[in-house]
């Protein structure tokens, strides 16, 4: 404060303005990065006491998604159990609804760890890739476990099968 007053009293008040004017240009236009720190700071639109805006709720993400989640997982136990406690050959549709809800939960966690460590802004070409090759995996994976439902003895006929070889 004190030495913009002197400033003031010894200066010519247009070579104090030209001054601060090219500080402020030269500032302003010293790198083309947009978060580069501008004298005066950023100006905010509102108050500190005005409301957060938030975006609108999405079936496929936050809560929603982490609602289906738990509920899948939470329908897993379960369902395990009464697919074991009945054969698979009496019950095809109880265990194609497991197979596909074991398929569903493990696509979902992939693709948690996916998008968590391999995201596409840091990896620009492997996070696509492999959010693709993990699409496609988890379809080959539906067909495969519908064929073999369908065509041979079943996933839980399998599991009891090995389980007592």
């Amino acid at each position: 404060m004190s030495s913009s007053l002197i400033l003031r009293s010894t200066l010519p008040k247009a070579l104090v303005q030209r001054s601060a004017l090219r500080s402020t240009v030269q500032a302003r236009h010293a790198s083309t990065d947009p978060y580069a720190y501008v004298p005066g700071g950023p100006i905010y639109k509102g108050s500190v006491n005005d409301p957060t805006t938030f975006p609108p709720p999405s079936k496929t993400d936050g809560s929603y998604h982490w609602a289906f989640e738990r509920l899948l997982s939470a329908a897993l136990v379960p369902m395990t159990v009464t697919a074991f406690a009945t054969s698979g050959t009496n019950y095809p549709i109880l265990d194609g609804i497991l197979g596909l809800s074991l398929i569903i939960h493990s696509h979902i966690g992939l693709d948690s760890s996916v998008v968590d460590y391999l995201h596409a802004r840091k990896w620009p070409i492997l996070g696509p890739v492999t959010k693709w090759t993990l699409r496609t995996a988890t379809v080959a994976t539906m067909v495969g476990v519908y064929q073999f439902n369908t065509n041979d003895i079943g996933l839980t006929e399998l599991i009891a099968r090995v389980w007592t070889a």
